[in-house]
């Protein structure tokens, strides 16, 4: 549990809590950034600096960028906005009936998409900026993530939908996580294979999207970010997952203040970084996988929470091959 040479803290972080971190597609420079302070910031992580900075009415609880210079995000204002980073503009897209909990972008199809306690997703298209569908979840929606051509959406009451965005008419999959708990994250395997997910409760699930008994045996889940003290375990959610685009390995944040990095094909945990100041709200690898953003924020999880309340952090870490490549044993 080394503390990196290559770790420093961003200038001129948000405010309040920050819910997303995000780099931009084929990027180790610039990052994206929302807050429970309302806003979004734009850093170039290279000279350490705020590039650009736009507001919400209210909390933003996610962002994407769809390239370089245009970015959208939403939040508890309901509506969702676009920021053109060159003419320094931005746009209200449109709205959803309740909070916007997650934005992400699909490259494959050029479109956006946004899932809100609404219990909908909407389909977005981000030439004309206009609604394309709506679509039910049939609960709350608490994150989403885009596989190739394919949408994946974890809702309340432990869900998990599979879309082709392509024909949103109906879903191509609907299942219970094998988690027991309140699903936090869930995210696509960069092989398009499968997907991982998080619980409030410590625990990670690595399922697959093929359906055949066979691959199925192979989906597991397992216990992580708990702490022994007196021989009690403390058991904290599993609040941010970020997967490595080359290695097909991921790291998971916790309300533990860890960061761990996992071989999910291979069932091992590869290293853990230094304990952070508190909760690890949002993780986000760098293009190549050279890089990852560490968002640390207190998230009012306990009853009598600390005063004052711990600073709003995002750390910047050079992360090797070392800490991030499977390593395959010599007798497999």
């Amino acid at each position: 549990m080394m503390k990196s040479q290559g770790e420093y803290k961003l200038k001129s972080t948000p405010e309040d809590a920050i819910s997303s971190v995000k780099f931009g597609p084929n990027t180790n420079q610039f990052l994206l950034v929302s807050s429970w302070d309302s806003s979004v910031r734009l850093y170039d992580i290279g000279a350490n600096s705020l590039r650009h900075k736009y507001i919400h009415d209210n909390a933003v609880l996610d962002c994407c960028f769809t390239d370089a210079v245009h970015a959208f995000s939403g939040g508890l204002d309901n509506a969702l906005k676009s920021f053109d980073f060159n003419a320094a503009s931005e746009t209200l897209v449109g709205s959803h009936n309740n909070a916007i909990k997650c934005v992400e972008h699909c490259p494959e199809l050029n479109c956006i998409l946004t899932g809100s306690w609404d219990h909908h997703v909407k389909l977005w298209d981000n030439r004309t900026s206009a609604c394309a569908g709506n679509y039910n979840q049939s609960d709350k929606v608490f994150s989403m993530s885009v596989c190739g051509e394919k949408l994946l959406v974890a809702t309340a009451g432990r869900k998990v939908l599979v879309w082709d965005i392509r024909n949103m008419s109906y879903a191509l999959q609907k299942r219970e996580t094998s988690l027991k708990y309140q699903t936090r994250c869930i995210r696509a395997f960069p092989n398009k294979q499968g997907f991982v997910l998080s619980s409030i409760e410590g625990r990670v699930a690595v399922e697959y999207l093929d359906t055949s008994p066979e691959v199925q045996k192979k989906k597991y889940a397992f216990k992580c970010h708990r702490i022994k003290e007196d021989g009690l375990e403390k058991i904290f959610p599993v609040n941010a997952i970020s997967f490595h685009p080359i290695h097909n390995t991921f790291a998971t944040g916790g309300s533990d203040g860890f960061v761990n990095v996992w071989d999910g094909f291979n069932k091992k945990r590869l290293c853990q970084f230094h304990q952070y100041h508190t909760s690890v709200t949002s993780l986000s690898f760098s293009h190549n996988g050279s890089i990852l953003a560490i968002a640390c924020s207190y998230f009012l999880e306990e009853d009598n929470p600390p005063n004052p309340l711990p600073e709003d952090i995002i750390y910047i870490r050079t992360v090797t091959d070392q800490e991030t490549k499977p390593k395959y044993s010599s007798t497999s």
